[in-house]
């Protein structure tokens, strides 16, 4: 990669976890994004469960705004009633970057065949941000993390912030 796309900035990563029926103490999900993320030595600079309400997501996303540069939203990205993860962040994208869904979706299909199409993951930027949203399996959490977000965290949190 050109080195031209690449800055020294400082990363560091929220994780929202959207769940009207885990804690913090059941979210293994969340507990994988957080050990992926130090594990490549980007510290977790906020942490929270919320419900599926849009109001406590865009709570939770404001906070985590203010203390990361990269947040990963976890769960409600499905198609059911009360999945409202997308509905919640969406709109608040300056920016779509519509390649992270598209590629997730090719990437999960391997793993969940057609049942891809219910998902709504998505990726965005938001105050010079990148922001993610993915379902709350653990092995979505896994693949999306190890072959989209880490791998390009860095290229996309320099460009949103050029």
């Amino acid at each position: 990669m050109d080195p031209s796309h690449l800055s020294d900035v400082t990363l560091k990563t929220a994780v929202i976890t959207v769940s009207t029926s885990r804690t913090a103490d059941e979210d293994v999900s969340g507990a994988v994004l957080k050990e992926l993320s130090e594990a490549a030595d980007i510290p977790v600079t906020f942490y929270q469960v919320v419900p599926d309400e849009i109001g406590a997501i865009r709570t939770a996303l404001r906070e985590a705004l203010s203390a990361a540069t990269c947040v990963i939203i976890n769960g409600g990205t499905g198609i059911t009633h009360d999945d409202c993860t997308i509905e919640a962040v969406a709109p608040l994208f300056e920016k779509n970057l519509d390649g992270f869904g598209e590629l997730f979706r090719m990437f999960s299909l391997e793993e969940v065949g057609t049942r891809v199409l219910l998902s709504r993951a998505a990726a965005g930027i938001i105050d010079q941000r990148a922001v993610f949203c993915i379902p709350g399996s653990t092995s979505a959490v896994r693949l999306a993390m190890l072959k989209l977000i880490l791998p390009e965290m860095r290229h996309i949190v320099t460009h949103a912030n050029k």
